[in-house]
């Protein structure tokens, strides 16, 4: 005969305690760990942030530097990779000034650019300065409601002296890549692609673009800041998140203490209610000897 053993239902139940105060206890860690992360990044971000406008601030009190100290600065051989990115990096921002023929043909217009509610697009002017060829950051300019249609501005012409800011470009997230084939001028894109615009151009550009000084006569609206968002904001959100994290954290730790109290409270009634009924006299009556 097979005998089959009944399980404690007491250890049962207290394998499962363990099991979801194991579980609640990763769970509360990994949501924690995640808003401290999210607010150190924050935090990391606004110093980057800060320490590049004390950079502009110290490169703009320098006399800008020429095209070719610019190319000899971003060409720089260095040891090892990484000091050469960084050597690259360190072009960002500097003053230049140059001289240099526009294209009038060679034009690119980098769509979905915003200003004050308006739609409109980013001119950027191939320019030849000697043996190089740049990218030129002219401004902003009003975009038609009409997708169809290209913004009516009048290209530069000519050669000018100018003076501007090297950016080197960051690349953005894009959903599907540029379709360049069968390019009509000026060409609307969706980011500044330098390799691509190279190869579409058939002509070597330099690795960063230059956006104009405020103070140029020459371009469109110049509504470009080298901080999109400032140091400040980025401190706030570090703030919010350690916040939410503390929040987080007190609420779990609360929640937890608040259900071992009603665990309690129900054990304890229910151990009362266990005493009571072994206490209570039986009904039956005795018969009489």
């Amino acid at each position: 005969m097979l005998v089959v053993a009944k399980q404690n239902p007491s250890k049962f139940k207290v394998h499962h305690k363990l099991i979801s105060h194991g579980l609640w206890f990763i769970f509360t860690l990994m949501v924690f760990i995640a808003l401290v992360k999210l607010s150190l990044w924050q935090y990391g971000r606004g110093i980057e942030k800060q320490q590049r406008l004390t950079r502009i601030e110290q490169l703009n009190q320098q006399s800008p530097l020429s095209l070719e100290q610019i190319v000899l600065l971003s060409t720089k051989q260095t040891i090892t990779e990484t000091t050469k990115d960084k050597a690259t990096e360190n072009i960002n921002d500097y003053p230049v000034t140059l001289s240099g023929e526009f294209d009038k043909e060679k034009i690119f217009l980098l769509d979905n650019q915003v200003e004050n509610g308006s739609l409109g697009y980013r001119v950027f002017q191939l320019v030849h300065s000697g043996d190089y060829k740049v990218l030129v950051n002219l401004g902003w300019t009003q975009g038609s409601i009409n997708r169809q249609e290209l913004p009516v501005f009048t290209p530069i012409t000519g050669s000018h002296t100018f003076t501007g800011h090297i950016r080197l470009v960051e690349s953005g997230i894009m959903l599907m890549a540029q379709n360049l084939t069968n390019a009509a001028w000026p060409l609307r894109v969706q980011q500044i692609e330098i390799n691509k615009f190279s190869e579409l151009i058939n002509q070597p550009l330099l690795p960063f673009v230059i956006y104009l000084d405020q103070s140029e006569a020459l371009g469109y609206k110049k509504n470009w800041h080298p901080i999109v968002m400032p140091p400040e904001k980025h401190q706030a959100y570090a703030v919010q998140w350690a916040g939410l994290a503390i929040a987080w954290l007190v609420l779990m730790i609360w929640f937890n203490f608040f259900n071992q109290d009603t665990d309690s409270r129900q054990n304890h009634k229910k151990a009362n209610s266990n005493n009571n009924a072994s206490a209570k006299p039986s009904n039956k009556e005795t018969p009489d000897e």
